[in-house]
């Protein structure tokens, strides 16, 4: 899924044409741009079999380009014409409740890629995406990626992959709502979400409880009781914005076994 009212974001369409926040006026020149690129996409597992030239020639085709926070990169119903990564910051997926309430679907990390559904079927966007905070995202047009996919069929397999994962958790996050525990929901989602905090044994979530709450279908109340109830247990501690997770182990027995 990729999914806010475009009237509450300042806009920047992806097919514009290069303005401020593209990588033609970025800082560091054109081979640490290129070099930059390269490495995104080597890390994630969709291109990391490729060979040095193949990620040369699809770094060729890629773009970097910064978003202000609270930017609509696009809406529900846009044309899908670009695979997107975010390479700094964050990025969330929503949508709008029938009443008008955003509902957040998913929040995308560093690394991780985003709108691959339109990409590849050419329908329109199925969601909104904002970014969190200041964010630099990696583009790939598809009138570029698509004759790639079809010189490098193990991409396209690859591809499969990566979506089969995402509706999996849908899949799980779909029971979890309807079948089990809702706090189970929630410990799965702040598992899935945490980052690891450089030279440390702890782990960083990087979304407020309110966020939390639209991703699992609390209420913000109900989000803040269970989160007070693992931060008495020594699993979590809170800072504004955001938590650090001290037992991981212990959130997945949590989330495993309810």
């Amino acid at each position: 899924m990729e999914a806010m009212m475009s009237g509450h974001y300042p806009t920047q369409r992806l097919e514009s044409a290069p303005a401020s926040g593209d990588e033609t006026s970025g800082a560091g020149g054109a081979g640490h741009r290129m070099q930059l690129k390269r490495e995104v996409l080597a890390r994630h597992p969709l291109f990391a079999f490729l060979t040095d030239v193949e990620l040369a020639r699809l770094a060729h085709y890629a773009r970097l380009q910064f978003f202000p926070a609270n930017t609509l990169i696009f809406s529900k119903g846009d044309k899908g014409a670009s695979l997107l990564a975010v390479v700094s910051g964050r990025v969330k997926i929503c949508s709008q409740s029938p009443d008008g309430k955003e509902v957040m679907l998913n929040v995308i990390q560093p690394g991780e890629l985003f709108g691959e559904i339109s990409l590849l079927d050419g329908r329109p966007r199925t969601a909104d995406a904002v970014t969190m905070q200041e964010s630099e995202i990696l583009i790939l047009e598809r009138r570029d990626f698509v004759p790639f996919v079809r010189q490098n069929p193990d991409v396209a397999l690859s591809l499969m992959e990566v979506l089969c994962g995402r509706i999996r958790r849908t899949s799980e996050q779909a029971e979890n709502v309807l079948l089990r525990d809702m706090r189970v929901n929630l410990a799965q989602v702040i598992i899935r979400l945490a980052m690891p905090k450089r030279n440390s044994h702890v782990s960083v979530v990087d979304v407020t409880q309110k966020e939390l709450g639209q991703m699992t279908g609390l209420s913000r109340e109900s989000t803040n009781k269970q989160i007070q109830e693992w931060v008495r247990r020594g699993w979590v501690e809170t800072y504004k914005g955001g938590l650090y997770v001290h037992n991981m182990a212990a959130l997945q027995q949590y989330a495993e076994n309810s």
